[in-house]
């Protein structure tokens, strides 16, 4: 059995599928998902919810041994715990390790199976270094990762499928735009989707480590302490000591919670907080804590409206808001989003802190694997463009590798370098227009011989879809014998439903970035690369320089009239000798 895993910053969780109806596998003693925390006691390791305990019963030391959040260290090479060197990929395994274990004990152990794949959730800003260490630490805990599906999507999956009537759901949400905000402990993770054709795609990702939770919690820390020395008058001479102010941010998260919910107030207390032996006591109101998180919660919305800005979307445009993560409890986040979208459309379901890890394991349940949202297009010389992989291209499964490679040539080599620019369509659309707009993925360049004619060099371009979401791009040139490469894991994707659970065929008309074709402003770089060796594709300019016989008046294989006007926008005028386009020149006017 494939089961459901969301490997949280603050906090893991696995969900399974049993029957019709999916059920979470929680720490037995909470009943709540297990901290992502790990203390080492010399060959001894704690994880999840006693070494949070720790954190809070300890003495000296602790805050040295302890790793919290062990899912920003990924892509690092080592980071020393307690004095000791230790792996990323080691330290996560063991959070990994934990959650398997104590899920093959716990009372659903004999709906689990042997627990060795997963369908495991990521954040979308996570790259392809860390997509990678982080299978290598499953692997590292026995169990493989059958595919890795964006957090927000795997909840937008998760809202649709756990709901009481998924085809009515479906037919609710039928060509509308749905924003996921994933609003959790380490980041805020947001798409925009759409429903129609029995399938879900994304639109746009975004999102960021900024605003996560646990940056609220060092920030209620920073500024209650700062209160409380203006208050008793204790000077910055006297710092905190080390293993008090670890425990005092494990208290700003859980009174931040208790706010959240239905208290108006708190204490925060800590005996001998400071070197010099004075305790810390200071009373939070709901109040305050408005005021010191709404900087953060500011750049949250903002990151929101940053995400419908780039598809030229207004907020009016999003049907529904779906909110999840930890953060979603929080009044003050609530109450933005409602002013933003509005209170109707904006939902926050009651298994918020859980539904990524549900969207996951139906996923798995229905066997639904990950495809392209949108083509991915390389741009051709005279601007046409070819796709390299097509919208709906399936994703590979864990071990899988998708692979093809281009032949083309150099158009304009004048320059000594060929210039590969990959793009994807804005706009979700089956036969994207050549007006539409692009959004650049990048630009792969690699040097070829400047002194070589136009379409001599054979350039080669290498195309790799891998089981991380990556798109790898290699490009080679056949004289210079340059090699470049570039990977790109940006992607949008797209999920499909199973039979019976069928989107569209009722909605509203399809609005938004489906009907933007506004072409992006600015410089641009000029493609100069082509499948064939066309003399049309290279620039008026430098075929003159190679070839200037194909602007004679009667010549066979002539320049096209495009040639013939970029040629002569780099001639100075006949008679007065100033440049193409230059006001001042009246010449062809007299």
């Amino acid at each position: 059995m494939i089961v459901g895993f969301d490997f949280g910053t603050t906090n893991s969780l696995m969900s399974v599928v049993v029957g019709d109806r999916v059920i979470d596998v929680m720490d037995v003693e909470t009943g709540r998902p297990h901290p992502s925390i790990v203390r080492y006691e010399g060959e001894q390791v704690i994880v999840g919810r006693q070494a949070k305990d720790a954190l809070g019963a300890a003495g000296i030391g602790i805050h040295g041994n302890t790793v919290k959040s062990p899912k920003f260290l990924l892509g690092e090479e080592a980071v020393t715990v307690g004095g000791v060197d230790r792996s990323p990929v080691d330290i996560v395994a063991d959070v990994v390790r934990h959650v398997r274990s104590a899920s093959l004990a716990g009372p659903q152990r004999n709906v689990l199976g042997a627990l060795d794949n997963a369908v495991v959730t990521i954040p979308v800003t996570m790259n392809g270094i860390r997509r990678a260490a982080l299978r290598e630490a499953f692997a590292g805990a026995g169990m493989g990762v059958a595919q890795f599906v964006h957090e927000p999507l795997a909840a937008l999956y998760g809202f649709i499928r756990g709901s009481r009537d998924p085809h009515e759901m479906a037919r609710r949400l039928a060509r509308r735009n749905v924003l996921v905000v994933d609003w959790g402990g380490g980041t805020l993770d947001l798409t925009l989707c759409r429903v129609d054709d029995s399938q879900v795609r994304q639109l746009r990702n975004g999102g960021t480590d900024q605003v996560g939770g646990d940056e609220f919690d060092k920030v209620i820390l920073d500024e209650v302490v700062k209160r409380f020395r203006a208050r008793a008058g204790i000077g910055e001479d006297d710092p905190a000591i080390p293993e008090a102010e670890l425990r005092l941010l494990q208290d700003a998260e859980r009174n931040k919670i208790e706010l959240s919910a239905d208290r108006v107030d708190v204490t925060f207390y800590r005996p001998s907080y400071f070197q010099s032996g004075a305790t810390l006591q200071y009373k939070l109101t709901r109040q305050e804590l408005e005021e010191i998180t709404e900087p953060l919660v500011t750049a949250g919305i903002s990151e929101i409206k940053s995400l419908l800005d780039s598809l030229s979307m207004a907020p009016g445009q999003v049907a529904l808001c779906v909110v999840t993560g930890g953060m979603a409890v929080m009044p003050a986040i609530r109450s933005r989003l409602y002013e933003l979208f509005g209170p109707d459309r904006v939902e926050v379901p009651s298994n918020s802190g859980t539904l990524v890890s549900q969207g996951a394991a139906w996923i798995a349940h229905d066997r639904q694997r990950l495809r392209l949202a949108k083509p991915i297009e390389l741009e051709l010389a005279r601007g046409s463009r070819i796709p390299l992989l097509t919208a709906g291209t399936e994703m590979p499964f864990g071990g899988e590798a998708k692979h093809d490679r281009l032949h083309l040539f150099c158009a304009d080599p004048s320059d000594g370098i060929a210039k590969f620019p990959i793009a994807t369509p804005t706009a979700l659309s089956p036969h994207p227009q050549a007006s539409e707009r692009r959004t650049s993925l990048g630009i792969l360049r690699i040097e070829v011989d400047h002194t070589a004619p136009p379409l001599h060099e054979r350039l080669e371009l290498e195309v790799v879809l891998d089981d991380d979401l990556i798109l790898w791009i290699r490009a080679s040139s056949s004289q210079k014998k340059d090699r470049a490469s570039a990977s790109y894991y940006d992607l949008e994707f797209g999920l499909g439903f199973p039979e019976g659970v069928v989107a569209g065929g009722v909605g509203d008309p399809k609005v938004g970035a489906e009907t933007d074709a506004v072409p992006a402003s600015g410089i641009v770089v000029r493609a100069n690369v082509s499948q064939t060796r066309d003399q049309a594709v290279v620039p008026g300019d430098v075929l003159y320089l190679h070839n200037s016989s194909a602007f004679a008046r009667h010549a066979i294989d002539g320049a096209t009239q495009a040639q013939l006007l970029e040629h002569l926008y780099y001639q100075p005028c006949a008679v007065c000798k100033r440049a193409w386009g230059d006001p001042e020149c009246r010449c062809g006017s007299t």
